[in-house]
């Protein structure tokens, strides 16, 4: 038995995802002497995985160079995957009397956007993975860009419901793509900070931008959040273009030392050592190796100008054909644990997202009566809750981890990644007591407060449960966040569709006491993966079914 109780597998001398994490705490320390490390106060840690020699390598860029794309690619999350699809949530009602539509007429909008966001998933999912990510990347913002200035233009019902529908185009890629490209740039122990910022930009950001809509809306017109967003959408897409060139990138299998049953480490540190001095002499080696299209040496191979970066299409990074990209996505669920992932963090985030939908009927609605600028001041409980969450979780799990490690042995298991999910039942006291005061009409600024609270547990769980799933099934990373998307965003066209009669209908507290219960079914079952996860991954390498049935996936992170 590990470290904490996780039990141990009997059938794998070693199992795919546990690592050698720290060196100073292992024995094997000859054998890893001669692979790349951390720098600083990072020295005994491992470079998992290992980069290759090649200057072109993402996982070689200066940290400098990395910082920019990151932050580029997250300001594009924050316009597309935070901002766009709940912007009107705190103008429905003023969009509804404008048009003489119903409150749900204008919801729907959204779902529509949404629902085609989850239709583009799996295409853009296949399409990132046979041509890079960078042209999914451009392609999305500009589908963005495009909608917005139609929205931004139109004055009727149809006009805002086709541009609504075109900017749903833009989501997937900043939904899904981006967290996959984290991969692309850092090691495993860099992972859990960068992960963090984009789950809170997916979970939590997006009330922050309802604190700046209402206002607008009030004093402005809703129109102008579109005419402002314009500006947004087209600097987002020049940055793209400038400053963010492919990060995929076709490394050799034998680097991937997390993802191999036999990590031949000995092997991997002399093969590094001939690259180092030239050679790229292959005998001797039993390590599972994929050729790449350039046969030249890593580390002969010339660095690329900034002009050469820019390149659009810069190549083929998977020989498999398109359908089956797009069925892996699907396939992968097969998978309990990652089938576990999707529907945890789906809900919970879908179930958050319906308390959004809410938002105006309750109140702009007697005896609150509130505007559409107080409406959006709501957002502050829930940002402020998603924020804390964010820096809690940043702060503490991938320390949290290194330490479970070192009292391991140096040993690392994925499997330590889910103690982040016990903030999470925050989730279930905040809906349960939101739901409770919204009915007994308390305070808003009480309501707030516990929105705050479960997005709080939200985050938690989105960050964990997703670096857990990113460690322990990196091969099939890609294809797990498209899942993951598809299943939100498909939930959420859902949600739009009832929750506000149901709201109606039931009474807040009704409709907000069953997500609370179901969101604590979905989190009590945390432990199984935790205790049995090392042997579940274990027997998933023994019996995969993805390769029974010939689907090939991909390590993005």
């Amino acid at each position: 038995m590990g470290f904490l109780g996780i039990l141990e597998d009997k059938h794998l001398q070693h199992v795919p995802a546990t690592v050698i994490l720290s060196e100073e705490e292992h024995h094997r320390s000859e054998a890893t002497a001669g692979l790349k490390h951390g720098k600083g106060s990072n020295a005994d840690i491992i470079l998992i995985p290992q980069p290759s020699e090649d200057p072109n390598d993402p996982l070689n860029w200066p940290t400098s160079k990395k910082l920019v794309v990151m932050s580029i690619i997250a300001f594009g999350s924050i316009i597309y995957a935070a901002v766009l699809s709940p912007l009107m949530s705190p103008v429905l009602v003023v969009v509804a009397l404008e048009f003489n539509k119903s409150v749900g007429d204008i919801t729907v909008i959204s779902g529509y956007m949404l629902l085609v966001t989850g239709c583009a998933g799996p295409l853009v999912s296949a399409a990132s993975r046979k041509w890079g990510k960078r042209p999914m990347l451009l392609l999305a913002s500009l589908f963005g860009l495009l909608g917005t200035i139609i929205v931004s233009a139109t004055n009727t019902y149809d006009g805002l419901l086709a541009g609504r529908i075109i900017q749903g185009g833009s989501v997937s890629a900043f939904e899904s793509v981006v967290v996959a490209l984290i991969g692309d740039l850092f090691f495993v122990h860099q992972r859990g900070t960068y992960m963090t910022v984009i789950q809170f930009i997916l979970g939590a950001a997006s009330n922050f931008s309802a604190i700046i809509v209402g206002p607008i809306a009030t004093n402005l017109g809703w129109k102008y959040l579109f005419h402002l967003l314009i500006a947004f959408t087209a600097f987002e897409t020049i940055m793209l273009y400038l400053f963010c060139p492919e990060t995929a990138y076709n490394r050799d299998h034998r680097y991937d030392i997390d993802e191999l049953a036999d990590d031949h480490l000995a092997d991997l540190a002399a093969i590094e050592k001939r690259h180092a001095g030239g050679s790229d002499t292959k005998s001797g080696s039993d390590v599972v190796k994929v050729e790449t299209a350039n046969s030249t040496s890593p580390a002969y191979r010339p660095k690329k100008t900034f002009v050469q970066e820019l390149a659009i299409f810069t190549g083929t990074y998977s020989d498999d054909n398109l359908l089956q990209l797009v069925i892996a996505p699907f396939a992968v669920c097969a998978n309990l644990a990652v089938l576990w992932m999707v529907i945890v963090t789906g809900g919970l985030t879908a179930f958050f997202v319906a308390q959004s939908y809410d938002m105006a009927q309750i109140f702009m609605a007697p005896p609150y009566l509130l505007d559409a600028a107080q409406v959006g001041y709501l957002s502050l409980g829930p940002f402020l809750g998603g924020l804390l969450g964010s820096i809690f979780l940043g702060a503490t799990l991938d320390p949290l981890i290194k330490w479970c490690a070192k009292k391991n042995g140096g040993v690392y298991e994925p499997e330590y990644r889910l103690i982040g999910m016990i903030p999470s039942l925050l989730t279930v006291v905040g809906l349960f007591v939101f739901g409770y005061m919204c009915e007994n009409f308390y305070s808003y600024y009480a309501t707030a407060t516990f929105h705050g609270v479960d997005l709080f547990g939200i985050v938690c769980a989105a960050i964990a449960s997703g670096a857990y799933i990113i460690d322990a099934y990196r091969d099939m990373s890609s294809e797990i966040f498209i899942a993951n998307m598809v299943f939100k965003n498909f939930l959420f066209y859902g949600f739009s569709y009832f929750v506000n009669d149901w709201t109606a209908e039931a009474g807040p507290a009704t409709v907000f006491y069953v997500f609370g219960g179901v969101s604590a079914a979905m989190i009590l079952t945390t432990p199984v993966f935790f205790y049995w996860g090392k042997r579940y991954r274990s027997f998933w390498h023994r019996h995969n079914v993805l390769e029974k049935w010939g689907i090939r996936t991909h390590a993005e992170l």
